[in-house]
């Protein structure tokens, strides 16, 4: 009975009431779940938004624009308007181009949130962001600043950590906390930065690993669309190479040798004639007769130095060296040279010169050029030269083997001042280098270069060319359209100028008054920029032919700048301020020896040369810097990058050469002169100074 009296466990369902506030409760978060995702979103897509304008406010930034300190009537050239202009100007004034660092995390935090995905570790993340910036800005506050900022390259913060580590370095006795602090800085900052935006290091390198085989598919797809497309053969290559052959070379070196007619048998090719080619002399008249330049002196009476102050050249004397049957017997006897050291090849040209004779060697199919140009230490000694140099002439099949001749011809001044290139040119900073491996006299604009770093040993002409780059202005250029500071810490070289009226201060022999020198030439170059930018022009030749014919008509020179704004009606209050300007001559600032200054005040030197060399050209400021120590640490690769003209002596090694030329060939020179001219385009000629 007991057994029959327990009741049985019965399943009783929920009632209706329990089930209902079930699925209210589920709504309700599946409610507050899809108002955060839509916040979350919306959120996410005003910082999107927000940080992307940003990005491209900063990408249109123009210096011209109106900002909270630069007022104009023009219209705002920024994409965003006048807004977008004063926010990039705020944020490149704070932060400098640490402002990417910090618009990059928001705009991927919120390219994140409007596709629904969450930033992992947020509370970490927006602390690195503001740290990260930081960081990075303090690292740009050593660099120099960038013209097309408003400020430091690291902002206003970039310029405050920057000055606390100079402080640091000076209190401590440390200097390299100078730098060395903001580049840790900027080391930790751009990882730092990198981590605050939440992407992954993984999917990235995974990226960049892709771009090899990319790049190896194109360029297997590329012969196939090549041959797809055939182009249509017209007579216009003709045309081209003529008008190529017509070009001036200045330093005669892809002159082509005409065809032989008709063809030659392997006898008669051992049995060929090398063919002599003397170049013409291009002088305007005898250096005897020149008259002196007519320039253009204005209200000037200041009268240019006469030629007959110069030595008059000595008539040449005819060389039996270089005469064609000897010059044939040099190139056969080189040829052989070449042959011992398993050289094949054959001399196609011989051009003698005043100081050298350049032999054109065609090096048989396969002969690699390094090879020969290996061999100029053997085929001097072969050649009973006292040296050689070998280089590859530029567009041509050929390699230059340049030999000196048994008698030196002298090259004079007064020859350069009297050719045609001298006299006619208008080039306002003409310098007198001296003649190419022809003869032709070879002359260069330093306000095109424009400037000029010069090396080379004691004895080898280096001050010869100071002295006749000095001497080249003299004789062109009036006090008032050129000015000189002359920088000699060896008391010897250019005191003789001492006095004369181009000098815009006495020659500076102490190495303490050159640095106040340079950077008097640094507060001059902006205080020049300042004024540029006033009359809106962009160079000083443009400043000075605009301040001319307002003074010849008699006009007043005037710019609209806003004063303020009108109290009643709110509209910017515009007036003209009158411009006292005067034309504004050419600086040039001569360096004797570098190397006397680097070793009392490097970095100051250092600075000051970098702004002039960045930044002077359109100022009318050009420096010329010579030394006879080129090693690394007196040209240093930053005043090494900004002077892209150069010039070099004779120097002790291949490693100087390489040092002021970036390869070698310096040290083969004949010294007395013998330079080698590097142009701004890297291109390389030889030229024989007086």
């Amino acid at each position: 009975m007991a057994d029959s009296r327990r009741t049985k466990s019965v399943y009783v369902p929920l009632s209706r009431k329990t089930a209902f506030a079930d699925a209210l409760a589920e709504a309700r978060l599946a409610l507050a779940r899809a108002i955060r995702l839509a916040l979350l979103r919306g959120a996410g897509a005003l910082v999107f938004v927000s940080a992307c304008a940003g990005l491209v406010a900063l990408a249109t930034f123009s210096p011209g624009d109106a900002s909270l300190d630069n007022a104009t009537i023009h219209a705002p050239s920024n994409w965003l308007g006048g807004f977008g202009a004063t926010a990039a100007d705020l944020l490149l004034r704070t932060f400098g181009i640490a402002a990417l660092s910090f618009l990059a995390p928001p705009a991927i935090w919120g390219a994140r949130a409007m596709t629904g995905r969450s930033v992992t570790r947020p509370l970490w993340r927006a602390v690195a962001w503001p740290v990260a910036t930081v960081f990075v800005a303090g690292g740009l506050g050593i660099l120099p600043k960038l013209e097309a900022l408003p400020a430091e390259t690291g902002g206003l913060l970039g310029l405050a950590i920057a000055g606390l580590s100079r402080h640091a370095a000076a209190a401590y006795s440390e200097p390299w906390l100078a730098f060395g602090a903001p580049a840790i800085l900027l080391l930790v900052g751009l990882p730092l930065a990198f981590l605050a935006t939440g992407l992954k290091f993984r999917p990235l390198l995974r990226g960049l690993a892709n771009i090899p085989a990319l790049v190896f598919w194109a360029f297997q797809r590329l012969p196939r669309l090549r041959s797809r497309e055939r182009p249509v053969l017209d007579d216009r290559g003709d045309e081209d190479e003529e008008d190529a052959e017509e070009e001036e070379d200045p330093y005669g070196l892809s002159l082509r040798p005409e065809p032989i007619a008709g063809g030659l048998t392997r006898a008669d090719e051992r049995r060929r004639e090398i063919r002599v080619k003397r170049e013409e002399k291009k002088l305007a008249k005898s250096a005897k007769t020149a008259r002196q330049p007519a320039l253009n002196l204005g209200s000037s009476e200041f009268q240019l130095p006469p030629l007959g102050l110069l030595a008059e050249p000595v008539q040449h004397q005819d060389n039996a060296s270089l005469s064609d049957e000897a010059l044939e017997e040099n190139a056969r006897m080189l040829e052989a040279v070449l042959a011992d050291f398993g050289v094949k090849g054959r001399i196609m040209a011989v051009r003698p010169g005043p100081v050298v004779t350049l032999y054109e060697f065609e090096p048989a199919a396969g002969v690699k050029s390094s090879r020969v140009i290996a061999l100029a230490d053997d085929v001097a000694r072969s050649m009973s030269a006292v040296a050689a140099r070998i280089a590859v002439v530029p567009g041509r099949n050929v390699i230059g083997i340049e030999l000196p001749n048994q008698h030196r011809e002298t090259v004079y001044l007064r020859e350069l001042f009297a050719c045609n290139e001298f006299e006619k040119s208008r080039a306002p900073l003409l310098l007198a280098l001296g003649k190419t491996i022809g003869g032709d006299p070879v002359m260069a604009d330093l306000a095109r270069m424009p400037h000029l770093l010069i090396a080379g040993t004691t004895g080898s002409g280096k001050s010869v060319a100071l002295n006749t780059m000095i001497l080249s202005l003299l004789y062109r250029c009036p006090p008032d359209q050129t000015k000189l500071i002359l920088i000699d810490p060896k008391m010897l070289e250019l005191s003789s100028y001492e006095g004369i009226p181009h000098l815009l201060a006495p020659v500076v022999t102490e190495p303490k008054k050159a640095v106040v020198a340079l950077k008097w030439a640094v507060r001059e170059m902006e205080e020049r920029y300042r004024k540029m930018s006033k009359l809106g022009v962009r160079g000083v030749e443009a400043f000075n032919e605009r301040v001319r014919k307002a003074k010849d008509k008699g006009e007043q020179l005037k710019r609209t700048v806003q004063t303020g704004f009108d109290r009643e009606t709110g509209k910017p209050v515009y007036e003209d301020e009158i411009l006292e300007l005067e034309p504004m001559p050419y600086i040039v600032l001569v360096v004797d020896e570098v190397a006397d200054l680097m070793m009392i005040s490097g970095k100051e030197i250092e600075g000051a040369v970098q702004r002039l060399a960045q930044m002077a050209r359109a100022a009318g400021i050009h420096l010329i810097a010579a030394t006879q120590r080129p090693s690394v640490d007196v040209i240093t690769g930053t005043i090494k990058a900004n002077f892209p003209t150069r010039i070099s002596f004779q120097v002790t090694s291949k490693v100087d050469s390489r040092t002021i030329l970036g390869e070698q060939g310096a040290e083969q020179l004949l010294g007395q002169g013998d330079m080698l001219y590097m142009m701004a385009g890297g291109r390389i000629g030889r030229v024989h100074g007086p």
